[in-house]
């Protein structure tokens, strides 16, 4: 049985997914996830393999843009740099350049361990990630 990241998604949001049917290994290995801002501009995710945000894009204008910067960044993954950073409240947090050129921000972390795992995994898993476009889903829960 084969099953996607959007597969795995969709069945965790709705409670379904049991890993005990299964027969074979489910390899997770994150996903960029494509949203539309109340500004009617777009944005991505980096999700890890347990679904937490690892850092999020800047804003781009059109769709497609963030499509394109999503591709880039798959296929150029070594061009990547991480500048690493402490918040006044103590927090770490990582800037992602692509290129030389700033590219996304991270999530807060509470220790520069878990900031380093997060910067690994995105250099593991995210030529391989999925895309999810979740743009045009203005009402995924109803009521």
């Amino acid at each position: 049985m084969q099953i996607t990241l959007t597969d795995f998604f969709v069945c965790q949001c709705f409670n379904v997914f049991e890993i005990d049917n299964l027969n074979s290994k489910i390899k997770i290995m994150g996903a960029f996830v494509i949203s539309k801002r109340f500004d009617d501009t777009y944005k991505f995710v980096f999700t890890s393999k347990k679904g937490k945000v690892i850092f999020t894009s800047l804003k781009y204008e059109l769709k497609f843009e963030c499509e394109e910067a999503i591709d880039y960044f798959k296929s150029n993954i070594s061009l990547a740099s991480f500048d690493k950073h402490k918040s006044a409240g103590g927090k770490y947090f990582f800037k992602l350049f692509l290129d030389g050129a700033p590219f996304a921000l991270s999530r807060k972390y509470t220790t520069e361990l878990r900031v380093q795992k997060g910067i690994d995994e995105i250099v593991k898993y995210a030529s391989v990630s999925e895309i999810l476009d979740f743009s045009d889903n203005d009402l995924i829960f109803l009521d």
